[in-house]
This record gives C-alpha cells, structure tokens and sequence, in this order.
C-alpha cells in the first residue's frame, strides 16, 4: 500500500546510506556497491505500476517468467492482477482434471459381547473357554474416484462390499454430473449389484433464492420381485447466518416425513431432528461444542428416541497429525445394549470401527467403553504419536534449513555488510537523538526466544539488531509494518521455519522501555 512519495522517500535514504562513493574503505565499497544495486533494482519494479502489480502477485519468481508482453502496458495493476488470477485459477482446474480426488470408507465391525455376557456353563467343555471369544461380524469396505470431464461435466465411479456372519454382497455405480448453471446442477446414475438389479436414478439440484434450495432424486430399482421406484426430495432454507432448515420426504424404498434444524457456528454445532415414518419414526437431538485449539478438540452427546427405543451417545474427536482426526463414541441404548464407535479420519479417508460390547444394559461395560479409550488415547499420545510428531518437525526443519542454507548464507553476509554500512549513519541519528532527548535503542534481538521452562532445553537462537533498528528511526519515531521482519536491512532469519520474535530495549526521554513483538506484528514505538 505504499505510496510513491513513499517509495522514493525509502529510495533516497537507502541510497544515501549505501552509495558507494560514501566508503573509501575497498571492502566497504564493494559491500556497499552489491546493495546499492539491489537498492535500485527493488525500486525499478516498484516504481512502475505494471511491474509492481505483476510482483504483488507471484514476487520475485513472476518478474523472471515469460510471456509478460501478452499483457497490456496500459492495464490497470486491478486488471493485470485478475489477467493473472484467472491464469491461475485455468492452471488451477487443468490440474483438478488431472486428480481423481478418491474417496473410501472401511468398517469393520467387532462383536466382543462375550467380554461382559459370558454363561459359564455353555463354556465347561469347550477348549480354550476362559478366554473370551472376540469377533469381526460384519465389514463393509466403499470406495469412489472423480474424473472431470470438461469445466462443467464430472464421471463419478464408486462401488462397495459388505459382508455380514458370512453372507454378503457388493455393487458398482456410474454417475455423469453436469453443472447447469452458477444455481444448479444435474446428475444421471446407473448402478448394478450381485443382490440387487439394475439401478436408474436422476438427482437436480437448484438453488431458488440466495437463502433456499432443494435436492430431488428420483430412483428406478430393478429386482426379481419387479420394479421398485423411489423419491427423495429435500427443502432447505437459511434461517439466518448460522441456521438451516430441512423438509425431507422420501417415497417408496423406507417411506418418512423429516423436518430438523441445524446450527453450526464458531464453537458449537446442534442439530434437532424429527421424522415420522416406516419403518421408523424418532426424535433426536445432538450437540457439540468445538474447542479454539490447535488439536482442534471436540466434545459431543446425543439423545434419539423413537418406535426402535432410545439411545444416548456421547464422545470426542481430535486431531492427532496434520491429516488424521481421531474420535471415539459410547452409544447407550435399549434394546442395543452399550456400543464403543471409534473412527479415524486421514485425509479422503475414512476408516470406522463399531464394537458390539454387550445386549443389556451394564454400568462397567458403559465405564470401561468411557476410560478405556482414554487411557489408551494419552498413553499413545505421550509415548507414539508425540515422540513422532516432534521427530518429524525436526527432519522438515533440517530438510529446510539444508534447502536454504546457501541462501540463508547469503542474506547472513548482505546484513553484516549492511550493519557495517551503517554505522556512520547510526552514530550521526543518536547525537540527533541524544541532543532533542528523543528514541535510542539501547539492545534489540531478533530470532527464537525460549521463555517457558517446559521448552527450556530448546535452543535460544537470536541475533543483534540494535544498529538496524536505529537506523530506520525517523523523528524519534520507529514504525514496522506487518511483514516478516527478517526483510528488513541488516536483519536475515536465524533460524528457518521456526517462532520468531523481536526484542527491543530503548531509552526515551531518558526513560528506559522494552516491548516484545511477533515476527509479522506491527509495531510502533514509542507506545502512546
């Protein structure tokens, strides 16, 4: 957002600073000569509107691409930065048409009842009977991939297999969808199973007002017994920011009548629901509030009654690495009994674990189902999934550091030089200072500091910025905008990829201060 009085205000300081001619020294003069340089070449592309556009886009790499000269002179920097943002957004959905985007589920469903519903005396004779006998029941394993055809049309492949006490089947669908228009889109599908026929269906989406849409899919199945049709149609609408509405009604295949709310903000997500039909009518309601944390922690419960009987759920979920959410669930109900639902997210991936523990109604199966997987969780969290997670930001932070050591080198050597540069130009603002008993920086640092005694065996990595510092103050006044300060002159990073802070000590009106401020804060000293 600087202005051109600006820049060229910076240009003539910085120029007056490093202008070679102002070193007699020859070690100097050619340290000042290099910057000088650089001075010139940052305000030659600042300085014209086009450039300056072109690098506020794509930095340093888009002013060495070609191709340049398609664009007009007499653009706009608004209409060179949507030129450029529509390149991008082509180059963007060219590589979309090269992904498939996959998507899969596996289940795997674990029967360990006999672990609280043992009968001893079904056990007397047989070998090996006082170990309980814990079983997969039942597996289900989908799988789909995308294939964009054109900008508008998609083919989506998917199929699936489930399996229960040793019987089971699978199926395999087409869908072709096209987007109409920016208020709707369409899709034909086809689908056939080893249980079941043929399948023919066709789903319209259409937006009618900016706040309200609605879903219908019509479904053909095919069978031995005939033809069995089916349709689904949903009502949405925005209540307000936060809120939606549904009406669904679903006609032929599981007939019902349902209506639910549902409230997702910042911190929490409730859902209200009520559906009248056959074979099952139920209410239900569920909330869960979601922590401002970094692990990205949720906490969730539970209640639905209705013509099957009542269950209540309660659970949590985390994430536990940069693609994988880890949650767990207890389900309570009669007739079911007491249920433990785990599942793990990765990335498209879902992988889901329900474990059958017992049919009745047991207060140590609901305990061991609530602290089991607690116990578990901080266990691996502490001797696993911590150890592997500080290993791995280690190995990218020395793959990092090894990729910008000679650039890093380099920025090393351009600061010390600058500092040198600079000394004459320091001495001269402190006796200006000194004189109207304005700003003086007494010691400043810049990098990683280590303040808190659980990170005390981390290493301090700072470096001396005092003289940089007093060299940009102006009218006892230090003003840094909202950028990484490791750009600035006489600054480089001291440590890449990692929390960076600056500290500064300064004396005004013969009063000495000090303020702590992040890499990218603003800062402005004297404090008011």
């Amino acid at each position: 957002q600087a202005s051109q009085e600006e820049l060229k205000a910076a240009y003539r300081r910085l120029c007056m600073l490093y202008h070679p001619d102002k070193h007699r020294d020859p070690e100097l003069k050619s340290q000042a000569e290099r910057l000088f340089n650089l001075v010139h070449q940052a305000y030659e592309v600042l300085s014209d509107p086009q450039t300056r556009a072109i690098y506020d886009i794509y930095g340093r790499r888009g002013l060495e691409m070609e191709g340049w000269e398609v664009v007009e002179r007499k653009r706009t920097p608004a209409e060179i930065r949507e030129e450029f943002e529509r390149l991008q957004r082509e180059r963007e959905e060219r590589r979309l048409q090269q992904r498939t985007n996959p998507k899969g589920t596996i289940s795997v469903g674990i029967d360990a009842t006999d672990l609280f519903d043992r009968y001893d005396e079904e056990y007397e004779d047989v070998p090996g009977s006082s170990f309980p006998q814990i079983e997969i029941n039942k597996m289900h394993i989908s799988q789909s991939i995308e294939a964009p055809l054109t900008a508008t049309d998609t083919a989506i492949l998917s199929g699936n297999l489930s399996t229960q006490n040793g019987n089971g089947g699978g199926s395999i669908n087409l869908a072709l969808r096209r987007v109409t228009s920016a208020k709707g889109w369409g899709e034909l599908e086809f689908g056939a199973g080893d249980l079941q026929g043929p399948l023919f269906g066709l789903k319209i989406f259409r937006n009618l007002t900016p706040r309200c849409f609605v879903t219908t899919n019509c479904a053909l199945q095919f069978s031995s017994r005939g033809i069995r049709p089916g349709l689904t149609t949903v009502l949405a609408r925005n209540l307000d920011k936060n809120t939606m509405g549904y009406l669904q009604w679903r006609w032929g295949i599981q007939s019902a009548m349902n209506t639910s709310i549902v409230r997702d903000t910042k911190t929490s997500h409730f859902t209200m629901a009520l559906q009248l039909g056959i074979p099952h009518s139920f209410m239900m309601v569920s909330y869960q509030h979601k922590f401002q944390d970094e692990d990205q922690t949720r906490v969730k419960g539970s209640l639905k009654a209705g013509f099957f009987g009542t269950i209540v759920e309660y659970g949590a979920e985390r994430k536990i690495s940069r693609h994988s959410i880890l949650g767990a669930t207890v389900s309570v109900g009669v007739p079911q009994g007491v249920s433990l639902k785990i599942k793990l997210n990765r990335a498209s991936q879902t992988y889901f674990f329900p474990v059958h523990l017992t049919d009745q109604l047991l207060p140590s199966a609901v305990f061991y189902a609530t602290v089991g997987p607690l116990v578990i969780y901080f266990a691996m969290h502490r001797l696993i999934i911590k150890p592997y997670l500080t290993a791995q930001k280690e190995r990218e932070l020395e793959k990092q550091r090894e990729s910008t050591a000679s650039n890093i080198l380099q920025k090393k050597q351009e600061a010390e030089a600058a500092v040198r540069l600079m000394q004459e130009s320091v001495r001269r603002i402190i006796e200006a200072e000194e004189a109207r008993m304005g700003l003086i920086v007494v010691n400043a640092w810049y990098g990683k500091f280590v303040n808190d005694n659980s990170r005390k065996n981390e290493k301090v990595k700072v470096i001396d910025v005092t003289v940089p510092l007093q060299c940009l103050v102006k009218d006892s006044k230090l003003i840094l905008t909202e950028a990484s300060k490791a750009g600035l002159p006489g600054f480089y990073d001291p440590c890449v990829g990692e929390e960076k802070s600056l500290k500064v000590l300064y004396q005004f009106r013969g009063v000495l201060h000090q303020v702590m401020s992040a890499d990218n804060e603003a800062l402005r000293i004297p404090k008011q």
